[in-house]
C-alpha cells in the first residue's frame, strides 16, 4: 500500500490550512463498508462495519481518530457511541485482523475483541486479534487492559514509544497477559495517520507550531 499511502501524505502546514477530511482515505484490494464496496471518500458511521480481503487495506478517518486496516480484518465502528462536542467516543470492536489507530480527546472509549478489552485515554496502539490471542501494543499513552471473557481488570500500560506489548490469551490459559515483542507496524505509518488528523506522534520531538500532540 506504499504508493496510496504516499497520495495522502501532506504537509502538517497543508493541513493546518484545511479541515480534516473524514471517511475513507485510502485503500487496497477487496475493501468493504457493511458488505459493499467501499470508495474513497466514503463516511463511515456509528454502527457501520468495515472489512478486508487477502493483501488488502484501507485507511480510515471518525472525527479526530485515525485508523489503518490491515488484511483480512473486520472492524465494527462505534456500535456504542456517545458524541460531546463534535467527537466521536465509545466502543469499537475488532472481531478479527488487524488495525493501527490513533485517538484525539475522547471520553471512555473502548477497543474490543473477542479476547480483549483496551480501554484508550487518548493514544496510538495496534491491536491484532486472532482465536488464539490477541496482541496489544499501546505506542504511545495510557490503556487499561482486560480480558474479555472473564472480565478481569489486568493492566494499566502507559508509554511513550512502543514499550510495552502484550499477549492477551483466552481464560483458561496458564496466564491470560504476557510480554511481547514490537511487530507489524511502524512509527512511519503512526506519523501518516496522526497527520491526516492535524497531529504528530507524542514520540516525535520536532515541535511544530501547526499540529498538535497528544
Amino acid at each position: 500500500m506504499k504508493a496510496g499511502l504516499l497520495n495522502v501524505v501532506r504537509s502538517a502546514h497543508a493541513f493546518s490550512q484545511s479541515p480534516i477530511v473524514p471517511g475513507v482515505q485510502e485503500y487496497k484490494g477487496d475493501f468493504r463498508l457493511n458488505g459493499v464496496p467501499a470508495r474513497r471518500g466514503d463516511l463511515v458511521s456509528p454502527g457501520d462495519i468495515a472489512s478486508t480481503g487477502p493483501d488488502s487495506s484501507a485507511i480510515i478517518i471518525v472525527g479526530q481518530h485515525a485508523f489503518m486496516l490491515r488484511a483480512n480484518s473486520r472492524v465494527e465502528f462505534f456500535p456504542v457511541y456517545f458524541e460531546k462536542e463534535g467527537v466521536v467516543s465509545g466502543v469499537l470492536k475488532v472481531a478479527t485482523g488487524a488495525m493501527l489507530s490513533v485517538f484525539g480527546h475522547t471520553q471512555k472509549t473502548e477497543i474490543t475483541t473477542p479476547l480483549a478489552t483496551v480501554g484508550i485515554r487518548g493514544t496510538g496502539c495496534y491491536i491484532d486479534s486472532s482465536p488464539e490471542r490477541t496482541y496489544v501494543c499501546v505506542c504511545y499513552g495510557r490503556a487499561d487492559l482486560g480480558s474479555a471473557p472473564t472480565g478481569r481488570f489486568l493492566e494499566t500500560v502507559e508509554t511513550s514509544s512502543h514499550d510495552l506489548p502484550r499477549f492477551i490469551y483466552p481464560s483458561g490459559a496458564p496466564k491470560l497477559i504476557v510480554s511481547a515483542p514490537v511487530i507489524d507496524h511502524g512509527d512511519d505509518e503512526l506519523r501518516l495517520l496522526e497527520s491526516l488528523v492535524h497531529r504528530i506522534p507524542a514520540f516525535d520531538e520536532i515541535d511544530s507550531p501547526h499540529t498538535q500532540r497528544y
